[in-house]
């Protein structure tokens, strides 16, 4: 089998397990990922990987709670910085969806990316699902970057990548991402840290952390 017959068939493989989630899940998700079982060289703590998930679950019911089956909305949380996308009918219930994720305990910062528009067909989060397959096949393919090391969430055509990189890892990322077939638009949610971090980081024990992040960075390309 050649490199690029495995390629295709990596991606087809992801982007058929996330087609088929999504076929079983009410309109609220929990999450945007694919792949996230690579947690072994996830660059969080075990307690924060554990705290994003319950960050994510408690988000995912409290806002059916308030909000119901009128939206679809996913919660993703990395490092207890939320990221919302998905979509909603007005501008208020944006603003709900806000305000009742900022309550749940340990939530440091939220990224309100939910469109007020009617909520995307199976059509089209499966295209998402695919794109998304793409972007982690791309970072997967990388040599100079830990795929795992990323977080990807696929929106309308709209990429986010979330992680902690460092700034060379996170252009190369984004790169990778903006080549993507499919892709729209790539929107940088990353804790930037130094290669000295990194470095530390990597000479530690699995998923104890390392250094706190030297800066975060958030913005569209």
């Amino acid at each position: 089998m050649t490199h690029e017959v495995r390629r295709l068939a990596l991606v087809l493989l992801l982007s058929l397990l996330t087609v088929a989630g999504l076929g079983a899940c009410a309109p609220l998700l929990v999450g945007g990922a694919v792949m996230t079982g690579l947690t072994a060289a996830d660059r969080r703590t075990a307690g924060s990987q554990l705290e994003d998930e319950r960050i994510e679950s408690r988000g995912a019911a409290r806002l059916r709670e308030h909000l119901g089956e009128r939206v679809h909305i996913n919660i993703t949380s990395y490092n207890r910085q939320v990221l919302l996308t998905g979509e909603v009918p007005n501008e208020q219930d944006k603003q709900l969806a806000e305000q009742v994720v900022s309550r749940i305990e340990n939530v440091r910062s939220i990224v309100n990316e939910l469109a007020v528009l009617g909520q995307s067909t199976l059509t089209q989060r499966s295209s998402d699902a695919l794109v998304t397959g793409r972007v982690k096949s791309n970072l997967i393919d990388a040599k100079d970057i830990s795929a795992s090391a990323f977080k990807v969430v696929t929106e309308r055509g709209v990429v986010f990548l979330l992680g902690r990189v460092t700034a060379r890892e996170a252009d190369r990322a984004t790169d990778l991402a903006r080549r993507s077939s499919g892709v729209q638009k790539v929107v940088r949610l990353f804790e930037i840290i130094t290669e000295e971090d990194l470095l530390e980081m990597q000479s530690q024990p699995a998923n104890s952390g390392g250094p706190s992040p030297s800066s975060a960075s958030g913005r569209a390309l």
